[in-house]
């Protein structure tokens, strides 16, 4: 008769608990992953409040010159120009959350992750979700920041704009993921990527100055960036004019983009793998 030895017995006893702790299916891994990386979040809040210094500084220093040039009209120009914030605190706050990646390649920590019993996919995605916490919180800072100054808040605007800037800080946060991936061990070229894209993004997309007067291939260039789109549509849902065809073409540049990034980040992070 087949005998165990203890020793093995013990083994197994170890592993049973193991193979049946393993999560079970993409949404348990994602919130695993998102729960984990929203923990230093949790312990540390001041960092969303720190990093709206920029926007606040575009706000405060950047909207006057726009209202002397409006002819004083505060409250048009406020109306105007928050939307734009919004977009730029989305486009900010997630195109560098690959830096973290990048320290947790250098460190060691992403290959620890690696051997966890979960997806490939939920690492990508769970990370890229923690992204919209921060972002719904800044973004609903501003606006309160702009509402004693004449900004007129239109609160289910309010709501479905963030949504939508959600959906694309998912996946523009997956796009700086798979940058991340791909300059591992060149963290230099990450900056450099990210540095000489994102400042052309910006302008090129109206959320700072009008490209109604500017020359024809700036034109051409807005209505090819996704960004363009976006602002255009934060601008009707915070007038409230949530029927309107910008917010049609917001919400599709906002789902392409989070398809996109997705799609290539997971394929990224199954190759890094």
């Amino acid at each position: 008769m087949n005998t165990i030895s203890p020793a093995a017995a013990q083994a197994a006893a170890i592993e049973r608990p193991a193979a049946s702790a393993r999560p079970t299916g993409f949404v348990h891994d994602t919130m695993t992953v998102f729960a984990r990386e929203s923990r230093p979040l949790v312990r540390d809040p001041f960092s969303v409040v720190f990093s709206l210094v920029q926007p606040l500084v575009f706000l405060g220093l950047f909207g006057p010159l726009l209202v002397g040039a409006a002819g004083g009209d505060v409250a048009a120009t406020l109306q105007w120009f928050v939307p734009g914030i919004l977009v730029m605190v989305a486009l900010f706050g997630t195109a560098s959350t690959g830096a973290n990646l990048l320290f947790e390649m250098q460190t060691g920590s992403h290959e620890r992750t690696l051997v966890a019993p979960l997806s490939r996919s939920a690492l990508l995605v769970g990370r890229a979700l923690k992204e919209v916490v921060p972002l719904v919180i800044q973004g609903t800072i501003v606006v309160l920041v702009a509402v004693p100054f004449g900004f007129r808040l239109d609160v289910p605007g309010l709501v479905v704009g963030l949504a939508v800037l959600a959906v694309f800080g998912i996946g523009f946060g997956a796009l700086s993921y798979t940058l991340a991936l791909a300059c591992r061990n060149r963290d230099w070229m990450f900056w450099m990527v990210h540095q000489t894209l994102l400042f052309p993004l910006m302008i090129l997309s109206g959320m700072l100055l009008p490209l109604e007067d500017g020359p024809d291939w700036m034109k051409v260039a807005a209505a090819v960036n996704p960004l363009s789109y976006l602002v255009a549509a934060e601008r009707a849902l915070l007038a409230g004019d949530l029927g309107s065809p910008a917010v049609i073409g917001g919400a599709i540049a906002a789902i392409a983009t989070c398809a996109v990034g997705v799609f290539v980040g997971v394929r990224a992070m199954r190759r890094a793998s």
